[in-house]
């Protein structure tokens, strides 16, 4: 693997470092399909919801008798088949929609996606983050340097829980700890800021 360019928060390449072994990992799409897919679909919360014949008040009286009027029985005015009546298979708000991926395959489609970003130039290794006053005004220009303000994720060290902070107002960056970094995140972004603590985090996890 070649060397990676690294860079400091003026956007500027001040060295160069050798690649972890993990952003050379293989492009593989169905990996990373399935993966972004399944913590999509554990993100998702229901919201929808409709209620059944049983859940809805009223009709506890047969509405006319069963025999002799001529009209189609009915037992109560609260079925599917009448207006303003239950519904039949509608969404319901506890419909459970997530999915269980092992870790060997979230590290692995994480891996690959950071790879293919690294290969796009769109993964840029930040030398250090330097934010005395931890404003996100200062956060908010040390990103744009080196996205050119198009959608970033900055992935700092664990230890960083207050740039994560700092950073939550602003639009176009997202901040997020090295050990809570996933496939759903990285696609979601142009490009993906790691600044080198966090890449030694994301090593020893790999």
């Amino acid at each position: 693997m070649e060397n990676i360019k690294v860079y400091n928060q003026d956007g500027n390449v001040t060295s160069e470092m050798a690649a972890p072994v993990f952003l050379s990992t293989e492009w593989n799409a169905a990996l990373v399909h399935q993966v972004f897919k399944s913590i999509a679909a554990n993100l998702r919360q229901p919201v929808a919801h409709t209620k059944t014949r049983g859940e809805i008040s009223g009709g506890g009286i047969k509405p006319w008798r069963q025999k002799g009027t001529g009209r189609a029985r009915h037992g109560s005015i609260r079925s599917p088949l009448w207006r303003h009546g239950g519904v039949s298979f509608g969404p319901r708000n506890t419909t459970d929609f997530s999915q269980k991926t092992n870790k060997k395959m979230l590290q692995l489609a994480l891996n690959s996606a950071l790879s293919k970003k690294l290969v796009m130039d769109e993964l840029k290794i930040l030398n250090k983050l330097e934010l005395p006053d931890l404003k996100t005004k200062s956060i908010a220009n040390a990103v744009k340097n080196l996205s050119g303000g198009k959608s970033a994720l900055l992935v700092v060290a664990n230890e960083n829980k207050n740039v994560v902070r700092a950073a939550r107002n602003l639009s176009n960056l997202d901040c997020i700890l090295a050990e809570n970094l996933n496939v759903f995140d990285v696609l979601n972004h142009k490009y993906i800021l790691i600044d080198q603590k966090a890449l030694k985090e994301l090593s020893a996890h790999d």
